[in-house]
């Protein structure tokens, strides 16, 4: 008998690829030629955009734009080197300066992408036959991190800080990790972060939270969903957060004790082999931590624009659900319901993401809808306008066709 086969991953690829388009789950992409403000050009149209995580409006602020030119004339454009070699600019240790301060930690160490960070930063802290307790609901990379590291994960029902003190109790000789999202991607809501912090405490596990989506929106300060309860070092000993949101940058940080950094320098692999990121870039970041901290208008006007989109939405009996984040999701359940409305708002030259699984649990495709400094009362107005005109026009529909079934 000849030797058999190995599969074909190709083959294999192409024919999971296949399956997403037969589930109408198919991921596409879409080129942006042109942005100004809240406005798109895609295709050679404009759209009015409600997907951006540019909450704060930062991406084309005059003083990071300049920020960044500055440094490419002195400078040049690539980091040329990982940190621990020759990459380690002054515009770096100027940024991880100012986020320390920012968020009330003793040092930040940067790291090119928010994934890498978690990455990182859980292969540095877990080892295999270690506990990581995580939210059912957590950004891929907190999974993929804890995967990576060889740790036993156990994800708790989203939210239930009962069910993750369960989860911890199984297994009281473990090293133990806690790690949730600050601000959920998804559902926009914010963690039980106090109940959290105290059950760490208690069960002397470390607490880790990814505010990529709280930082800059959150807190009197900007600093955060962690900032926003009353907690700090002591209570969160791991807070992680991009640049590329509220920050309008890109690249994301990891801020803790010396000891964490100190930690994570030596042990974190995607910070090690990795080059870094460009010291313009580094430099147009501290200019936005500047002006997050110091336009405190803008995380008003967010909240306010946050108001007067859940109360429109809520007189036109839209699914919202409970979140008073930028993140704004319509839960729509069907794939194809979620797919029908943001083509139905695109005709009307509007721009919302369907979200479908996996990238959502099945039966919770939605809208998901997100809110920025950028956006005007009558931008809001102008998407509940078309959102109420499609909804109550399937209703309508559907009435009709009941009535004509009998």
């Amino acid at each position: 008998m000849g030797t058999p086969l190995r599969p074909d991953l190709l083959q294999r690829l192409a024919a999971q690829t296949s399956e997403r388009e037969r589930a109408n789950l198919r991921r596409r992409l879409r080129t942006i030629e042109h942005v100004e403000g809240p406005w798109l050009e895609s295709g050679g149209r404009r759209l009015l955009g409600f997907c951006s995580n540019d909450y704060l409006g930062l991406a084309q602020h005059p003083q990071l734009i300049a920020a960044l030119k500055r440094v490419v004339d002195d400078e040049g454009v690539g980091g040329a080197s990982a940190h621990l070699i020759c990459g380690h600019r002054r515009e770096h240790a100027q940024l991880e300066e100012a986020l320390a301060e920012w968020t009330g930690r003793e040092r930040a160490l940067l790291f090119s992408t928010g994934y890498m960070a978690n990455l990182g930063t859980m292969q540095a802290l877990l080892a295999r036959g270690d506990l990581c307790v995580q939210d059912k609901l957590n950004h891929a990379c907190l999974l993929d991190g804890a995967q990576l590291a060889g740790a036993e994960l156990k994800r708790y029902p989203h939210a239930d800080v009962a069910a993750a003190a369960r989860q911890l109790q199984s297994r009281p000789q473990a090293a133990a990790l806690l790690a949730t999202d600050g601000v959920f991607s998804m559902d926009g809501d914010v963690a039980p972060l106090a109940g959290l912090a105290a059950l760490c405490a208690r069960e002397h596990a470390m607490l880790m939270v990814d505010d990529a989506h709280g930082l800059g929106v959150l807190g009197a300060d900007g600093a955060g969903s962690v900032q926003a309860v009353g907690l700090g070092q002591r209570e969160v000993p791991v807070l992680m957060a991009t640049l590329g949101k509220a920050l309008g940058c890109s690249g994301a940080f990891v801020a803790g004790s010396a000891a964490v950094i100190d930690g994570l320098m030596q042990f974190a692999r995607p910070y090690v082999y990795t080059t870094a990121m460009p010291p313009a870039l580094a430099a147009a970041a501290r200019a936005a931590v500047e002006v997050a901290r110091g336009e405190t208008w803008r995380r008003e006007k967010l909240q306010s624009l946050i108001a007067r989109f859940r109360a429109g939405a809520m007189q036109l009996g839209l699914p919202l659900m409970t979140s008073h984040s930028a993140i704004q999701p319509l839960l729509l359940g069907d794939a194809q319901t979620a797919l029908a409305a943001a083509q139905a708002l695109e005709q009307r030259g509007l721009l919302v993401t369907a979200i479908r699984p996996p990238t959502v649990p099945q039966g919770q495709a939605r809208l998901r809808i997100t809110l920025s400094a950028s956006h005007e009362d009558e931008h809001v107005d102008q998407l509940l306008d078309a959102l109420g005109s499609h909804f109550h026009g399937q209703a309508n529909a559907s009435s009709h066709g009941a009535t004509g079934n009998h």
